[in-house]
C-alpha cells in the first residue's frame, strides 16, 4: 500500500484545513445503524418538511418502522428488490427507510418514466414489489403483468399531510387538477392502509451488514439498455462520511445559526439528492426542505422565502433558472454557507451570478451512479477552480488513463478513473459491462468513467469531453442508443441518428436526424411516437429530416461527423 502523502497525491496539498485524507467507510455497520443514532440522537427534531408539513426524526422512525414491519409481513425478505416511484413528498424518506430497515435493496425509479422504461428496469432488477404515486400507477397497470412485481402500494400526494389537509389535496389534485388518470390496479394497498397494518405487526430487525447491497441505481447504457448499479451499504456509507467531512470542515469555520437545513429540491430518486440530501440528511440530524416540484419556479421560490437554509445542492439549469425569476434576489441567504452543483457542467456566468446574488460560492462537484456517486468536489472556500471538477475526495484516488492502457502524467489526457470505497460492486446481472468498467491495477480496483479529461499541477481534475455519446440533459443521462432505438420503430422511419446539442437552458438538448421510409412522415407524428415511449428530458427537441446519413466503411452511422456539422453551424 502506497503510504498517503501530498508527494504521492498532488492534490492533497490543496485540501482544505481540517479535512482527513482518509476517511472510515465502516464507521457504521450498516445503513441501518446510522439510521437507528440518528433516530436516537435527534427524535424530536424536523427531519422532513414538505407543503408545509413536518415530520420528525422521532416521527420518521415510527413510521419507517412500520412500513418496514408491512413489507416483513408480505414475505418480502432480505435481499428481495422493491421499486420507489415517486417526486420528493414526506412519503419517500419514510419508504426509504422502511424498505432498509426490512432488509430489501430499493430500485429507485424515475415518476416520469414512460410504460417500456418502468417494464425494462422492474423486469432487469427482479422487483417483487413497488411504492408508487397514483398520478403514474395507470403506466403500471400496462406493464405489471410483464414483471415480477406481486405487490402494489400505491401513494397519493396528500398522504402524510395529516387531516384534513391530506382529503383535501387528494381531493384537489384527482377531482380539480385532475392529474390522477384512472387506473385498475387489483389488489393493490394504500400507503396509509400499509402503515396501519405495519403499526401492529411485529418488526424484526435484519442482520445487514456493510457488503449487502442497499440501492440498485439506474444509470443509461451505452447499448441504449439502461444498467442498475449495485450500491452496497458501505459504498454509501462511504461516500456519506467523504461528504461529512468535505462539508463540515466549512461549516466548523461559519457555524450556522439553528438547526442544519438544507433544500431538497433534486428529485430523491437521483443518486446525488439521495446522498446529500436523503443520507448525509440523516447522519447531520438535519431538516430537509423537500420541493415537489422544483420547475414551478414561483412556488419553489415562496417555499424558500420561509426558511433560513445553509445547504443547497442543485444543478446548473435549477440555480440559472432560479436567479431569473424576479423574486430570488429577495430571499434571505444570510445562513447560506454551501452551494454545490453537480449533474452537468457549470457554466461560469452561473457561478459568478449566484455568488454576487447569495453572498455564497457556487461550486462544482463530480460522480456518478456507480460512484455512490461522488469522486470529487472543488474546495468550498476561495481555493475552488472555476471550471474544474475539483479535487478527489478522502480515500479517493483518481488517474487519467491514456489510449495505450498506460497511465498519464500531470496535463495529458486520457480516460478519468477512480479507485475508493464508494465504488459500485458491478452491475446488477451484466458481468459483461461490469468488465468493460472495472480493472485491477496495483493491487486496486479501478473504475473507467467514460469521461476524457487531465490533472493539472494542483491536483484539480478538468473533464474536456466524453467518450460515450452519452447527452446531459439537465444532469440527466440520455443515451443515442435508446433514442434511435425508440425512433426506429416509429412507423415511417427508415435510418435515425442521436446527438447532443448545445442548449442555454438544460446545458445540452436531444437533435436526431432522420431518413424517411415513408414521404408522408411529419416531425408531428416522429415527436407524437416519442412522447409515448420516452420520459420527457430525452424527447428529441430538434428533428431534421435528411435524404441520408454520414456512415463509415462498413456502414456504421457517424453520429461525430453531424455533432461536428451543428458545431460548426
Amino acid at each position: 500500500m502506497i503510504a498517503i502523502s501530498k508527494d504521492t497525491y498532488p492534490w492533497l496539498k490543496n485540501y482544505p484545513e481540517g479535512i482527513p485524507y482518509e476517511i472510515n467507510p465502516d464507521a457504521y455497520g450498516s445503513l441501518l445503524e446510522m439510521m437507528e443514532i440518528s433516530f436516537r440522537d435527534n427524535a424530536e427534531k424536523p427531519a422532513y418538511t414538505n407543503m408545509d408539513k413536518q415530520l420528525t426524526f422521532g416521527q420518521v422512525d415510527v413510521l419507517s418502522r412500520n412500513f418496514a414491519a408491512y413489507l416483513q409481513g408480505l414475505g418480502l425478505v432480505q435481499g428481495d428488490r422493491i421499486a420507489i416511484q415517486m417526486p420528493n413528498l414526506l412519503q419517500y424518506p419514510v419508504a426509504m427507510m422502511g424498505a432498509l430497515r426490512a432488509g430489501l435493496v430499493i430500485v429507485n425509479t424515475n415518476p416520469l418514466y414512460t410504460p417500456r422504461e418502468m417494464q425494462h428496469q422492474f423486469k432487469d432488477s427482479g422487483a417483487k414489489a413497488v411504492v408508487i404515486l397514483a398520478n403514474f400507477a395507470v403506466n403500471l397497470e400496462k406493464i405489471i403483468a410483464n414483471t415480477n412485481i406481486q405487490h402494489v402500494i400505491i401513494t397519493e400526494i396528500g398522504d402524510l399531510l395529516g387531516f384534513p389537509k391530506k382529503l383535501i389535496v387528494n381531493a384537489v389534485v384527482k377531482y380539480v387538477k385532475k392529474m390522477v388518470p384512472k387506473y385498475n390496479v387489483p389488489e393493490a394497498v394504500s400507503f396509509s392502509q400499509a402503515l396501519s397494518i405495519g403499526a401492529s405487526r411485529e418488526y424484526k430487525r435484519p442482520n445487514v451488514s456493510g457488503i449487502d447491497i442497499a440501492f440498485i441505481q439506474y444509470t443509461g447504457g451505452t447499448t441504449g439498455v439502461s444498467k442498475g448499479a449495485m450500491l452496497t451499504h458501505r459504498n454509501l456509507i462511504a461516500n456519506v462520511e467523504g461528504i461529512n467531512e468535505w462539508l463540515m470542515s466549512k461549516m466548523r469555520r461559519s457555524p450556522a445559526k439553528g438547526q442544519l437545513t438544507i433544500v431538497g429540491a433534486l428529485p430523491l430518486y437521483h443518486v446525488f439528492a439521495l446522498t446529500i440530501n436523503g443520507l448525509c440528511g440523516i447522519k447531520w440530524g438535519a431538516l430537509n426542505i423537500l420541493i415537489t416540484n422544483p420547475k414551478d419556479i414561483p412556488a419553489f421560490v415562496k417555499e424558500l422565502k420561509k426558511f433560513k437554509f445553509h445547504i443547497f445542492p442543485g444543478l446548473n439549469t435549477l440555480f440559472n433558472g432560479l436567479m431569473n425569476n424576479p423574486d430570488f434576489a429577495s430571499i434571505d441567504f444570510s445562513e447560506l454557507r454551501i452551494t454545490i452543483a453537480g449533474g452537468m457542467a457549470l457554466q461560469k456566468v452561473v457561478a459568478e451570478r449566484w455568488e454576487k446574488i447569495t453572498g455564497c460560492p457556487l461550486v462544482e462537484g463530480y460522480g456518478l451512479s456507480e460512484t455512490s456517486p461522488v469522486l470529487s468536489v472543488n474546495p468550498l472556500d476561495d481555493h475552488h477552480k472555476s471550471g474544474t471538477i475539483g479535487l478527489p475526495f478522502p480515500s479517493t484516488e483518481m488517474r487519467i488513463l491514456k489510449d495505450d492502457e498506460t497511465w498519464a502524467a500531470l496535463g495529458e489526457k486520457g480516460e478519468i478513473c477512480a479507485k475508493g470505497p464508494q465504488i459500485m460492486l458491478g452491475y446488477y446481472n451484466r458481468p459483461d459491462e461490469t468488465v468493460k468498467v472495472i480493472f485491477e491495477d496495483e493491487g486496486g480496483r479501478w473504475f473507467k468513467t467514460g469521461d476524457i479529461g487531465y490533472e493539472d499541477e494542483d491536483g484539480f481534475f478538468k473533464i474536456v469531453d466524453r467518450k460515450k455519446d452519452m447527452i446531459l440533459v439537465s444532469g440527466f443521462n440520455v443515451y443515442p442508443n435508446e433514442i434511435e432505438e425508440v425512433v426506429s420503430q416509429c412507423p415511417g422511419v427508415l435510418e435515425v441518428a442521436c446527438v447532443g446539442v448545445p442548449d442555454e437552458k438544460s446545458g445540452e438538448m436531444v437533435k436526431i436526424f432522420v431518413v424517411k421510409k415513408d414521404p408522408a412522415l411529419t416531425e408531428e407524428k416522429v415527436k407524437a411516437f416519442c412522447k409515448e415511449n420516452l420520459t420527457g428530458y430525452k424527447i428529441p427537441r430538434s428533428i431534421e429530416f435528411r435524404s441520408e446519413l454520414p456512415k463509415t466503411n462498413v456502414g456504421k452511422i457517424l453520429r461525430r461527423a453531424l455533432r461536428e456539422e451543428e458545431m460548426a453551424s
